[in-house]
């Protein structure tokens, strides 16, 4: 996620919105939906894994982001590896 603030926006309006949307991040990272997050170092954009039920959910969480509407996104679907070693591991219980 790239954001891409335009020039002349009301510094309140600003501070507002971006309260706004690390309170819906935290959110939804507390619940789960959005795994991981990490700054791109010197950016302002971010690297994000969500876990959610299909790509309606997650259309839903990006469109719901207050910065959305200055954001760039680019989303790339994941699927779990046969090789992954965690597949491996015994279940708990």
């Amino acid at each position: 996620m790239d954001v891409a603030i335009p020039d002349g926006i009301d510094p309140d309006v600003l501070a507002e919105t971006i309260a706004t949307e690390k309170a819906y991040s935290q959110e939804l990272q507390r619940g789960g939906e959005w795994a991981h997050i990490w700054r791109c170092v010197g950016e302002y954009s971010n690297i994000s894994i969500f876990d959610v039920a299909d790509n309606d959910r997650l259309h839903e969480i990006l469109w719901g982001l207050p910065l959305f509407k200055w954001m760039t996104c680019e989303v790339t679907a994941l699927a779990t590896h046969p090789s992954d070693i965690a597949l491996l591991a015994p279940s708990a219980g």
